[in-house]
């Protein structure tokens, strides 16, 4: 009995991976075909795609552009999840749990709410169009997934090694910069990396503020469905979920570095 249940939750589960990640491998072969039109399965097998994507300035100058704003949200997010993540786990004022969910109010709320929001601001201050215009609406939702990796990674840093420091003469910030970030900073890279990703494959907001001056590489792509559908789009997307799967990959063995700092930190105490 035990190994029929066995089986059949392995069976179970192998059968829900293979939904989730069957689109995903559909859209790389598709990526590959010899077709002028997305067929599946492909009649052959061709690199025409993504010469095309590498080749056309307007593949490119989104994907650039995409990576321009997702490099300067991390930096924003970080520059503000960190003193955030501080401020809630480390601090003691009214309405502490008001502010942290005001914080991760960004990914509970629908983000269409979020981007309408924003376009009516930028349309006031004419900003629509404008890179910065991106870079402020993805750091709004990049913020709080910094916030969160870098409190997780601080729950778990006795603060009286901090503490410890600052006796010995260290300035508050000597002592956090020379103790506790040390023991931070693979949280502190996650939270950039989930950061940089929510930006690089954001499309609801770029769909309302981007304009026709800031297009990234998914609203290239919404753009390319809408009104000419051919292989290129799979192409971008393959390289789309490269780039995040690695993300994503690298944040999880960060994670993993984290648990074990902290894990060690438990021992020698």
């Amino acid at each position: 009995m035990g190994r029929l249940a066995g089986f059949s939750l392995g069976l179970v589960s192998a059968l829900i991976l293979a939904f989730l990640i069957a689109p995903m491998v559909i859209v790389v072969i598709l990526s590959f075909s010899s077709a002028r039109f997305l067929r599946f399965p492909p009649p052959g097998l061709s690199l025409q795609w993504y010469q095309e994507f590498f080749s056309s300035y307007a593949w490119t100058s989104a994907a650039t552009m995409s990576v321009g704003v997702a490099v300067a949200v991390t930096l924003l997010s970080l520059a503000l999840g960190i003193p955030g993540a501080i401020g809630l786990m480390r601090g003691s004022f009214p309405g502490r749990r008001l502010v942290a969910a005001m914080i991760l109010s960004p990914i509970i709320v629908p983000g269409i709410i979020v981007a309408i929001g924003l376009y009516y601001t930028y349309a006031d201050y004419r900003l629509i169009g404008n890179p910065i215009a991106l870079v402020v609406g993805h750091t709004c939702l990049a913020v709080p997934f910094v916030v969160i990796t870098v409190a997780n990674a601080l729950n778990g840093v006795d603060p009286r090694l901090e503490q410890a420091a600052r006796n010995l003469g260290a300035s508050p910030f000597a002592a956090f910069r020379q103790v506790t970030f040390p023991l931070i900073r693979p949280g502190v890279l996650a939270g950039g990396i989930f950061a940089f990703a929510t930006s690089f494959d954001e499309l609801l907001i770029a769909l309302f503020v981007s304009g026709s001056d800031a297009v990234t590489l998914p609203r290239r792509m919404w753009d390319q469905i809408r009104y000419q559908l051919e292989p290129t789009i799979a192409a971008a997307s393959s390289l789309l979920i490269v780039v995040t799967l690695g993300l994503m990959i690298v944040a999880e063995l960060l994670r993993r570095r984290t648990e074990r700092l902290r894990t060690q930190e438990q021992e020698r105490t």
